[in-house]
C-alpha cells in the first residue's frame, strides 16, 4: 500500500504524514516514510526552481518511493511525483514541458493506492526552505487540482473545516487497503 499526501506548501502534510505512520506502526503494519523530496534538493526550489531543480526532485521522489516499497508493508510519502509536476509547470510559466515529463507523472501516480489532498487552512510559516508567498501557495494549490481533475484521478479531498478529524478520514481510507495479518495454525501434521 502506497499513500501520499498533496498538496501546496505549508498545509501541513508532513505532520499527517508522520501521524499516518505512527498509527500504522501501532497495528504492527511495517511502515516506510518518504520524505519531502525538495528538501534536499541541491538545485533551487520554490519560487526560484528550475527544470534542472524540479527533474531532480521528481526522480528522486521515484527512486526513494522505490526503495521504500521493498522494505515495507505500507508506504506513506510527504508529497507525490504530481506536486513536484506542478511546481515545474508553475516555473515554466506557460512554456511546453518536455512531454515525457506529463507521460512519467501520469504513469507513476497510478501507483499510488491512496492521494490525500491537503487544503490550504493558514498562511505558511517560513522554516528556514518553506516559501510564504501567499500567491505562490495558492497558484500551486490550483495547478493541482487542475491537474487531478484533467487527469481524472482518484483523490480523497480533505475537509478545510475537519482539520482536528484529517487523521481519522486518512485512517479510513487506507485501511482498507491493508491485507490483514495471516495467522499461522498448526497443520494437522502438527507443524
Amino acid at each position: 500500500m502506497k499513500a501520499a499526501f498533496i498538496g501546496t506548501h505549508g498545509v501541513g502534510k508532513t505532520t499527517l504524514c508522520y501521524d499516518l505512520a505512527a498509527q500504522l506502526k501501532r497495528r504492527d503494519v511495517t511502515v516506510e516514510l518518504v520524505r519531502e523530496v525538495a528538501r534536499e534538493c541541491p538545485l533551487p526550489i520554490n519560487r526560484d526552481t528550475t527544470l534542472s531543480a524540479q527533474s531532480w526532485i521528481l526522480h528522486t521522489q521515484i527512486a526513494w518511493e522505490l526503495a521504500a516499497t521493498n522494505k515495507a508493508e505500507a508506504v506513506v510519502c510527504d508529497r507525490a511525483v504530481l506536486d513536484n509536476f506542478c511546481y515545474l509547470k508553475r516555473a515554466m510559466g506557460g512554456e511546453p514541458l518536455p512531454q515525457y515529463f506529463e507521460e512519467l507523472v501520469r504513469s507513476w501516480t497510478a501507483s499510488y493506492d491512496a492521494l490525500f489532498l491537503v487544503p490550504i487552512v493558514g498562511d505558511p510559516r517560513f522554516d528556514g526552505v518553506r516559501d510564504t508567498d501567499l500567491r505562490f501557495q495558492r497558484d500551486i494549490d490550483t495547478l493541482l487540482r487542475e491537474t487531478l481533475e484533467a487527469w481524472n484521478v482518484p483523490y480523497v479531498s480533505l475537509d478545510p473545516e475537519g482539520r482536528p478529524g484529517w487523521s481519522r478520514v486518512v485512517l479510513d481510507g487506507v485501511a482498507n487497503l491493508l491485507k490483514p495479518q495471516e495467522l499461522l495454525f498448526e497443520d494437522e501434521a502438527g507443524r
